[in-house]
């Protein structure tokens, strides 16, 4: 491997404590950074809010972060405007919709019988999601809709970092939330949630977190950038090439600096067991993936946009955006390339890619506009 010259040689990279963040701990602890000249020091985050400040204010290099996040950041939404990265996606899938189990026994146990109790209720019900902006809020949001739940005017929708979701779940405060793993995992197995969907259900193969720094520190260290980046494929090639490194990958980041919870809450659905809470059990071949040979981890065009379209949707871009231009300042796909070729990992040139939901609708990136203004529940 040619040696490069690196503007900085170590790097705080901070995380959440989800199943996910999972190759970003891997590659510090595995010694993937030190292969390629770098130190990637972990810096543990209680929040988004706080990963997204501290990318801001220069506290943090670089982050395991919401897809959505990094571009309600770049288009100033909730925030200072500043421009951002992503360096790469970090994973697809693995995430899901908790309801509480007081709910399911009053007969919710899917979206249409969820949204018949709603209809019924004098109350308004409360769900939690992760960041406004965030992929779950936007998971969260698209799930409702597809059952004839409007997000913003059937229900009350709140942030909640994702390691207190369940404890706000089992206190009543919240009907349901929808967060990573393994929170759900968390909250089916203490009795107090069940799993109402997953995240793969709603769009399989969907792109979630991602490798993101501020666009200021990408263009002041590329390399130190593309060795990162190389890194992390090399720590999300090892945790897909075999169940039982998925196995010790969970005994790790189940410690307490890392995800904080039992190994038995993050082995099953890292495994694809999964189990609903309500006698349904299956095994998941699109639970949550870290590389699929490279195809997890290619930036595309077409996901980054995806994003902005549920962000006009929902009325938190007040006027149409340049999809094509934002995504191609924000997703680094030059410099992932780079770094994939140093990692030895193939990355084709395609930058959309086709997608169906679970409404049937199509996401190929090519009329984004058309797309965000085609959906009968809207903020409009």
């Amino acid at each position: 491997m040619q040696k490069i010259q690196l503007e900085k040689e170590t790097v705080r990279i901070g995380f959440n404590p989800l199943s996910d963040c999972a190759s970003v701990v891997m590659a510090a602890v595995l010694g993937f950074d030190r292969k390629y000249g770098i130190r990637i020091v972990l810096r543990k985050e209680s929040s988004w809010s706080a990963v997204r400040d501290k990318l801001l204010g220069g506290e943090l290099d670089a982050a395991h972060a919401l897809y959505g996040m990094v571009y309600g950041t770049q288009l100033g939404i909730g925030s200072p405007r500043k421009d951002m990265a992503v360096l790469m996606n970090l994973n697809r899938n693995g995430q899901a919709i908790t309801l509480s189990s007081a709910l399911a026994r009053q007969g919710a146990v899917d979206g249409a019988t969820l949204a018949l109790l709603m209809r019924s209720s004098a109350r308004r019900f409360s769900f939690a999601q992760t960041f406004p902006t965030g992929t779950h809020a936007m998971w969260l949001y698209y799930w409702l809709a597809a059952h004839g739940i409007h997000p913003q005017r059937d229900a009350r929708t709140i942030t909640i970092p994702p390691a207190q979701m369940v404890a706000n779940l089992a206190g009543g405060h919240i009907d349901g939330f929808c967060a990573g793993e393994p929170w759900n995992q968390r909250a089916m197995m203490d009795g107090v949630g069940v799993t109402i969907a997953t995240s793969q259900q709603i769009w399989p193969n969907h792109p979630e977190k991602v490798l993101a720094a501020s666009a200021d520190f990408v263009q002041a260290n590329p390399n130190t950038c593309r060795a990162m980046v190389a890194a992390v494929l090399d720590a999300s090639r090892w945790i897909d090439a075999s169940a039982a490194n998925r196995m010790a990958m969970a005994e790790i980041i189940s410690a307490p600096h890392y995800v904080n919870t039992g190994k038995d809450a993050i082995c099953e659905r890292i495994l694809g067991h999964y189990d609903n809470g309500m006698g349904q059990r299956w095994e998941d071949r699109d639970c949550l993936h870290f590389h699929q040979e490279g195809a997890a981890n290619l930036p595309y065009l077409s996901d980054g946009m995806w994003f902005m379209t549920q962000f006009r949707r929902w009325g938190l871009l007040k006027t149409e955006p340049d999809y094509l231009a934002v995504a191609q300042s924000v997703q680094r796909l030059a410099l992932y390339r780079e770094a994939a070729a140093m990692a030895e990992v193939d990355a084709p040139m395609a930058m959309l890619r086709r997608s169906t939901l679970m409404d049937g609708t199509v996401w190929d990136g090519s009329d984004p506009a058309r797309y965000a203004a085609g959906f009968p529940l809207s903020a409009g």
